[in-house]
């Protein structure tokens, strides 16, 4: 038997050998034609919860949190909103800055594209100790922005979502059990807010997805948690729907999952691997929706898929969208769609038990058949918080996916050692 201490040098090269040899298999079950994922945004300090949008243009954005030093922002307070643009549909990426800088702390980004003229770019986040809804508008690619307040409370606010449609600019957010809409019809001029469930009982309103179609009916997704139950109560999930520009709001039930599983020995609070539900909508106007759900409390949760051609009257069966077994953890759907019957999704799943990897399917008939799946997740070296078995963790609540003017797919997400820290974001591109 080799000694470590007599051959260092022998055991360093077995276990790089080994390294490449494990990174090389996980690497063969991505589709070549996306790109080995890289690390984007600021290479200092943690950043989690990335939103990422395409233009008719070339152009990319990513908007994130930096937890740590911005420079050349004095202003910035962390976690501080990080605006990160390609102009060449991701091969290159300009140097990252903050987007307005606030003293006070910046949370939950989303930043959106205006799909009528495909150019328009809207971002929305949480600042003044999350008591304000920000919606920012940009008319130069991200050069410069205009910025108004949605909402202004003296209750903490969590989760913005945000769908936009020429004029029409929609974003949902909540307090507590409280589940409200924001909505502005003169480009995020000024805004009016209503709430989505006025009788809803205690306990949490979280945001899920949304999506305008293209007879300006908007959509909002979100699932209701128990106030002193959460960790025991199933959780209902829900798409709202409002034909009149957001004065009044028309609810079904999609799913209802068990209670959450348990990740405390990660460090996360209670519901963070709870279920989750994104939303998007084509060119034609059908509904997308793609989220998680359990069926035992506390036990693993799948992915779920469903679509509606009835302006979100009625909705087809869930399918269950992944190929893993039945006991793996499935978490933090994301979707993204494009011309008619264009439907793309995304999801994390633990399919290499412990570690974490990115899946993605798409579908050009709207669903009815779908590519098999394409691990986006790949080994890298120099984080011990990424294997080549995948990352140890989620880091953060969601990720983003976007179709770019090439029909190209985009993906950004968080991986960290747990759901505290250090983590840092992933971008991969491909068909």
């Amino acid at each position: 038997m080799v000694s470590q201490s007599r051959h260092p040098r022998l055991v360093q090269t077995f276990a790089l050998c080994l390294f490449l040899a494990l990174a090389t298999a996980q690497a063969a079950l991505a589709v070549p034609n996306f790109t080995t994922q890289r690390r984007v945004g600021y290479s200092n300090g943690d950043q989690w919860e990335p939103a990422l949008a395409a233009d008719g243009h070339g152009h990319i954005y990513i908007l994130f949190p930096q937890y740590g030093p911005v420079a050349g922002c004095a202003a910035c307070t962390a976690p501080s909103i990080a605006l990160l643009t390609s102009n060449d549909n991701g091969v290159s990426w300009e140097t990252p800055h903050s987007l307005l800088p606030s003293s006070t702390g910046q949370f939950d980004p989303q930043i959106v594209v205006d799909p009528l003229d495909r150019q328009t770019v809207y971002a929305s986040w949480l600042q003044n100790n999350k008591r304000d809804v920000m919606v920012a508008r940009s008319q130069d690619f991200g050069h410069t922005w205009n910025l108004a307040v949605a909402e202004r409370s003296a209750d903490d606010a969590d989760k913005p979502v945000l769908a936009v449609r020429g004029p029409d600019v929609y974003v949902g957010f909540n307090h507590e059990q409280k589940f409200l809409v924001a909505a502005s019809h003169d480009y995020a001029g000024t805004f009016t807010s209503v709430e989505v469930n006025p009788n809803a009982e205690p306990g949490w309103s979280l945001a899920g997805g949304a999506t305008v179609d293209t007879s300006g009916g908007v959509y909002f997704s979100w699932m209701a948690y128990a106030r002193q139950e959460l960790s025991t109560r199933p959780v209902d999930i829900f798409v709202s729907r409002s034909s009149d520009a957001g004065r009044s709001w028309n609810t079904v039930l999609l799913d209802v999952s068990s209670a959450p599983p348990d990740c405390s020995a990660q460090a996360c609070q209670a519901g963070f691997l709870g279920a989750q539900i994104a939303l998007a909508s084509d060119a034609a106007g059908t509904v997308y929706a793609l989220w998680n759900a359990g069926t035992a409390p506390g036990g693993v949760e799948r992915i779920y898929f469903s679509s509606s051609t009835t302006g979100g009257a009625s909705w087809t069966s869930k399918v269950n969208m992944s190929a893993a077994a039945n006991n793996v953890e499935h978490s933090f759907p994301a979707i993204a769609a494009g011309a008619a019957g264009d439907v793309r999704i995304a999801w994390m799943d633990t399919r290499r038990a412990p570690f974490w990897n990115v899946y993605l399917r798409s579908s050009s008939n709207g669903g009815a058949t779908w590519s098999d799946e394409t691990q986006l997740s790949n080994p890298v070296r120099g984080y011990d918080y990424i294997l080549p078995q995948g990352f140890r963790f989620p880091f953060g609540d969601y990720f983003s996916i976007a179709i770019d003017n090439l029909g190209n797919t985009h993906a950004v997400w968080g991986e960290g050692r747990n759901y505290k820290s250090p983590g840092s974001i992933w971008y991969s591109r491909g068909r």
